[in-house]
């Protein structure tokens, strides 16, 4: 899955927020429901229009960020 069909950035859409391709849905609130303890399947439910192979390819992106041996690039990222 490209992530173009993951993740999209548009001003006109909560104001340029990241959100899931096709969705009102910030990635955000994957990360949110996840911290506080709910389970994919029951954030899947909360968010119908957000398809399971969107939040896996979400997670993964996120895997391989965190876990790069160029971690370097993601701390000059958020710095």
């Amino acid at each position: 899955m490209q992530i173009q069909e993951v993740i999209n950035i548009d001003q006109d859409i909560l104001s340029g927020q990241p959100v899931f391709t096709g969705t009102r849905v910030p990635v955000e609130s994957l990360f949110d429901h996840l911290e506080a303890g709910v389970t994919l399947d029951e954030f899947l439910e909360d968010f119908p229009s957000v398809s399971r192979e969107q939040a896996v390819a979400l997670l993964d992106v996120a895997n391989k960020i965190v876990t790069s041996k160029d971690i370097m690039k993601l701390y000059e990222a958020v710095a």
